[in-house]
């Protein structure tokens, strides 16, 4: 018998029977891994459904008359249910702006259980006929599912629980409910959520006045609201608006002389009363956030629907003036880093250029992922070179991006050896941002900066700025970010020292020491000053001028930790926050940009501590004040926080710094005498500061990244922070006179040029920290090794002597 017998081809019926039992167990295996997947997809099910957001606040959101924030000078900076909306019921919205939204989001919404299958297919299918991602199947409940309580993050967990969130939706609410809410709270450009607030953000009417043209340009808003709301791109919202009518009139909502009528009709762009077209004349949502927060602390969910009208303490100019010093000190930052390459590639068809809807349909679609934030703009590019950079923002809007010193900025990326991850080539998703009178290419800024002054007399704040785009996150930096101080620290632990018997003149090495894990009780310690650079000697005077670290720690070691840290709560600083251990000399401790700023206060208004505070008074809907706030002022004898004498030689040193120190920038550029100041830059630069004050104003500016990290080795408070500080400040006292220092306090003496305390006069108060007297001779010739303890002169004149300090290491 031939080996053939034995193959399953050699007989039919065998053959047959192999394969059939083949198919059998493959059809098998496949059963398993679809129950096995079924069961999977039911346990995630399982867990995931109760951790679903309760929608009663979904439902039960019903604000009647909106809580509405001003500035100091009665300018409209927020209006708030949740966010700023002018709410309407079901019944209130017009039949022609529902009929306009179902026809340009989502027609079959009546018909669907939250996701339309057929339209799913028919996406799919355009999408593979165009070869690119030209149509979307979010239907208007996922989109409500989205806004009203998932991030934005591209994620499949996100979508997992949208997906849910979906269906729980439609099982719990009913279709109108759901477009109620829809319409309410879809965002729709220029800080305005939902169709009510959108009508009168763009065409300065109530919403039941508009006309079915209007209708469709608003329904033709959410699909790419940066770009398609007619104030930030009329002719992208005029052609949006035609494809809505279109839809409105094949599904039977517009006749043809209606349809006819709103195609021709003009579109005339006003404001409502109060803000002008789009929205507030002034940034300040981060100032109208933290207000509604202060009063929602008092009056809960009250202030929804009292019609209360909050007056905060800003100033309209100021406010705008920080916003924008903030964001162009952030972009500076970003044109100065290693350029880190396009945001993403697509893969462009050939001759796209000349087909204006797929081109507009690709950038429409980019926005989903990269949207336009303020000034910075989502673009694709068409060509790039080392010498230009064509980009569309729109088949209309063709931006040429040459000249010099955009190109010098992103040139890593455009020479011809190129790293792929960085390339600049047609099909870059790119940025563009308009740098006075020309374009550039800029990566979306990726690190943060807070602002915030305040005014040192009773604690106003005068302008905040929490972060670079409020619309990405709620976060408030300036309150809510804590975070290293840095050299920012120094000036309060110079201060403690001063009510301790050390003197501007007091001599203190600057030689570098290493304090064993034995000393320390944990690991060893060598901190560094900046640069690595050392000097025998400074006096305090000049180690706060040059922000030494050795002196500091020094200065720190010889008043004491513990009596420092008691010390610090005198300025408004957190115990807890800010240890009794030796790094606290070099900011190791944690503090809020607007904490530092109450804490340079005291120095600026003659050492009194004043709380910041945002709300001057509240009025109801009838405009009776409700609420009026009572700061404390500074020479209240009961706030008084340190000697007068300590606040005198402080603010003489402070200007020192901001004359010929660290600082020595804001004299050459404001060109005045009565600002002092201090840099502040923390370990491996993760955090740049300057905080600096006249006896009238103090700000403070913070930059860093939220999740910690270098902004690079060449970056200090002086470089990062200090210009967003100089640009708020040259607008804030133009035309302000010098205020000059005050009379010399009771009790201090001015001494060969520096000052003393009358009860540390010269020979009483301390002359040497961390160096050998003139007695004895040295043994390393800079006063370490052996006879490297805490050495200073006291005579035994007939002056009161202070308490001496311990011995220390070094």
């Amino acid at each position: 018998m031939s080996s053939s017998t034995n193959s399953p081809n050699s007989n039919p019926d065998v053959s047959r029977s192999w394969i059939g039992g083949f198919f059998l167990k493959i059809a098998i295996f496949v059963a398993g891994l679809g129950l096995c997947g079924a069961l999977l997809g039911s346990l995630a099910l399982a867990l995931a459904w109760p951790n679903l957001p309760d929608l009663g606040a979904m439902i039960d959101y019903r604000p009647r008359v909106p809580l509405r924030v001003f500035s100091a000078d009665k300018v409209l900076i927020g209006e708030f249910g949740e966010e700023r909306r002018n709410v309407l019921r079901f019944n209130e919205i017009p039949d022609v702006m529902k009929s306009a939204i179902l026809s340009a989001e989502d027609d079959r919404f009546y018909q669907h259980g939250g996701i339309d299958w057929s339209g799913v297919a028919r996406a799919v299918l355009a999408n593979l006929t165009n070869m690119s991602k030209s149509q979307g199947a979010s239907t208007i409940t996922m989109q409500v599912a989205r806004n009203f309580y998932l991030s934005s993050e591209k994620t499949y967990t996100r979508k997992f629980y949208e997906l849910l969130l979906t269906f729980k939706i439609e099982a719990t609410l009913t279709k109108d409910q759901i477009l109620d809410l829809y319409m309410n709270q879809i965002y729709l450009g220029h800080r305005s959520y939902g169709f009510a607030a959108a009508s009168r953000a763009y065409f300065g009417k109530p919403l039941g006045e508009i006309t079915p043209a209007e209708a469709a340009m608003l329904a033709g808003i959410p699909k790419a609201p940066s770009r398609f709301n007619p104030i930030a791109n009329f002719e992208r919202a005029k052609s949006r608006q035609g494809y809505v009518l279109g839809r409105m009139k094949s599904l039977g909502y517009l006749t043809e002389e209606e349809f006819q009528k709103a195609t021709d009709e003009e579109i005339v762009i006003k404001s409502a009363l109060g803000t002008p077209a789009g929205g507030y004349s002034v940034h300040g949502e981060y100032v109208a956030e933290l207000a509604r927060q202060l009063l929602y602390g008092v009056y809960q969910d009250n202030i929804y629907s009292r019609g209360f009208n909050v007056y905060t303490t800003v100033n309209s100019k100021d406010q705008e003036n920080a916003y924008k010093a903030v964001r162009e000190g952030i972009l500076d930052y970003t044109r100065r880093s290693v350029y880190p390459g396009p945001e993403t590639n697509l893969d462009l068809p050939d001759g796209i250029e000349n087909d204006p809807t797929k081109l507009d349909a690709i950038l429409d679609d980019l926005q989903e992922k990269y949207s336009d934030n303020g000034d910075v703009l989502t673009g694709v590019v068409l060509e790039a070179s080392p010498t230009k950079i064509t980009v569309a923002r729109s088949a209309k809007e063709i931006i040429e991006v040459t000249d010099k010193r955009a190109l010098k900025v992103v040139a890593r990326g455009l020479v011809k050896n190129a790293k792929e991850k960085v390339r600049i080539q047609r099909g870059s998703v790119v940025y563009l941002h308009k740098n006075g009178e020309y374009w550039e290419v800029i990566n979306m800024p990726t690190v943060q900066a807070a602002f915030v002054a305040v005014r040192p007399q009773d604690g106003a704040i005068q302008s905040l700025v929490g972060g670079f785009n409020f619309q990405e996150g709620k976060f408030n930096r300036v309150t809510q970010a804590w975070r290293q101080p840095g050299s920012a620290f120094k000036p309060f632990i110079y201060a403690s020292s001063l009510e301790r018997g050390l003197t501007p003149a007091t001599q203190i090495s600057d030689e570098p020491f290493v304090l064993t894990a034995a000393q320390t009780g944990s690991k060893a310690w060598a901190p560094k000053n900046y640069g690595r650079t050392y000097e025998p000697m400074l006096t305090m005077r000049q180690g706060l001028y040059k922000s030494k670290n050795m002196v500091s720690i020094r200065i720190m070691q010889a008043v004491g930790p513990k009596y420092v840290q008691d010390y610090l709560t005198r300025f408004g600083f957190d115990r807890e926050r800010q240890p009794a251990v030796l790094p606290l000399a070099l900011g190791a401790g944690s503090v809020t940009p607007l904490q530092l700023a109450g804490a340079y206060s005291v120095f600026a208004n003659g050492g009194y501590r004043v709380p910041p505070y945002l709300i001057d008074h509240v009025t109801d809907s009838s405009g009776k004040v409700i609420m009026q706030a009572k700061p404390i002022i500074a020479g209240d004898t009961a706030a008084r926080a340190i000697d007068p004498r300590t606040v005198y030689v402080m603010n003489d040193m402070m200007r020192g710094v901001a004359t010929s120190g660290t600082g020595a920038r804001v004299y050459r550029e404001l060109k005045r005498n009565d600002i002092g100041g201090k840099t502040g830059t923390t370990n491996e630069s993760h955090d740049a500061w300057f905080a600096g004050f006249t006896p009238k104003l103090v700000s403070v500016v913070w930059m860093g990244y939220d999740q910690p990290k270098s902004l690079g080795s060449s970056e200090t408070g002086g470089g990062a922070a200090l210009p967003i500080w100089l640009d708020y400040m040259r607008s804030a006292l133009k035309g302000q006179p010098e205020t000059p220092p005050g009379p010399m306090p009771a009790g201090l003496s001015k001494i060969n040029g520096d000052y003393y305390f009358s009860e540390f006069p010269p020979g009483q108060a301390v002359a040497r920290v961390g160096l050998p007297t003139p007695a004895e001779t040295p043994v390393d010739g800079g006063g370490l090794d052996g006879i490297g303890n805490l050495l200073h002169e006291l005579t035994s004149g007939g002056g009161p002597r202070r308490e001496q300090p311990p011995d220390v290491p070094f």
